[in-house]
């Protein structure tokens, strides 16, 4: 038996918990540590073997590392701005031991010292040349709607010019800041700006002011959906199969929309082709489990609100509004796992204070 394990090797675990994960990490961590500190083979060394190893925990994990000390490597987790993956990273994080020389930090996080650059191409991206101002609209209060000008901003280079304004941003407000407390981002040129400009620096405390604006106007905001008006909706696609739509109503005219500020959608892809695009009975009942289990999970006491579905064209969408992103990130996950061998479902989550992408669910005046 030991000739046998000398000749073919140990069997490494799988990786099926954060708790496997960081086992398998801490078996490793030595040389990891050596890989980083000298900056030589890391990629082999270091990365493939994290990449692949993150890839049998879930998709969506991605790293950055580097010595935060002469005698602490540090390892950031980073779900590169996708927000249904947030909640892992700081839950891998949140799992790490507490192992000597080693640090780990869920998220990008913000610059602790504004004096930094960093360069793509032709272009650098720094304090110097980076200002922003906000956009109010007085019908859309709640939203926190900035330009951000860079100097030296040429029109032929603006997809470049945008990539590298919001890696920068990315680093200095950090990573969560930038997905989640921003709600809109347009990136101009000098000339382009209709307002003074603000120095960059002086982003981070702009948004802390805003957020706790935010944050104690809707303090406590709760709905209760048990007496609500739902309406049905009917309508045709392109191709003349029939769609329809079941929303609440009521909840499409509250005033504090804005207190849910994060839309889940969850879509099902169902076979309706003898059916004019429409689930069939037996279809339709499977479809109704599914919704049936998230709302169990997401209910509206919880700051979980449904908003209604659409079926047609063989999907059915699901829509509920939410004051956070995480749990219906886990629960959607968990409800993707469990029915992913006889459903085709994706889900996404994004932001929307005023919910205006809802507006078609209106009734034409």
């Amino acid at each position: 038996m030991n000739l046998l394990k000398r000749i073919f090797g140990k069997k490494e675990t799988p990786i099926n918990s954060y708790q496997d994960f960081w086992t398998w990490f801490q078996e490793n961590e030595q040389a990891f540590f050596k890989v980083v500190k000298t900056g030589k083979n890391i990629e082999e060394g270091f990365f493939d073997k994290l990449s692949s190893k993150l890839g049998e925990l879930r998709e969506g994990y991605f790293f950055l590392t580097g010595m935060f000390d002469d005698n602490t490597a540090e390892l950031i987790l980073t779900a590169d701005g996708n927000v249904k993956n947030i909640v892992f990273v700081e839950e891998l994080v949140a799992a790490a031991p507490i192992i000597q020389g080693w640090k780990f930090t869920a998220l990008k996080p913000p610059s602790e010292n504004g004096d930094f650059s960093i360069k793509m191409g032709d272009y650098e991206y720094s304090t110097e040349n980076i200002f922003f101002y906000s956009n109010d609209n007085p019908e859309l209060p709640d939203e926190i709607d900035i330009s951000v000008v860079y100097q030296g901003f040429q029109e032929k280079d603006k997809d470049l010019i945008g990539n590298g304004v919001l890696i920068y941003l990315d680093n200095f407000i950090g990573e969560l800041n930038l997905v989640s407390v921003i709600d809109n981002i347009n990136i101009i040129g000098e000339n382009e700006a209709e307002k003074p400009l603000i120095p960059i620096e002086k982003l981070n405390d702009f948004l802390v002011w805003r957020q706790k604006e935010f944050m104690e106007k809707y303090e406590g905001t709760r709905y209760d959906t048990e007496n609500d008006d739902y309406v049905a909706m009917e309508g045709e696609l392109k191709n003349g199969d029939p769609i329809i739509a079941i929303v609440n109503a009521s909840l499409l005219d509250w005033d504090a929309k804005a207190s849910h500020p994060w839309l889940l959608a969850v879509e099902i892809k169902y076979d309706g082709d003898k059916n004019n695009g429409l689930p069939e009975e037996e279809t339709m009942l499977s479809l109704d489990k599914i919704e049936d289990d998230i709302s169990a999970e997401l209910k509206d006491y919880d700051v979980f609100l449904p908003i209604g579905r659409q079926t047609g064209g063989n999907l059915r969408t699901i829509y509920f509004a939410c004051k956070d992103f995480r749990k219906p990130s886990k629960v959607v996950h968990e409800v993707v796992a469990k029915y992913g061998n006889s459903h085709k479902l994706e889900f996404d989550i994004y932001k929307d204070k005023y919910w205006q992408s809802f507006e078609r669910f209106r009734p034409m005046p």
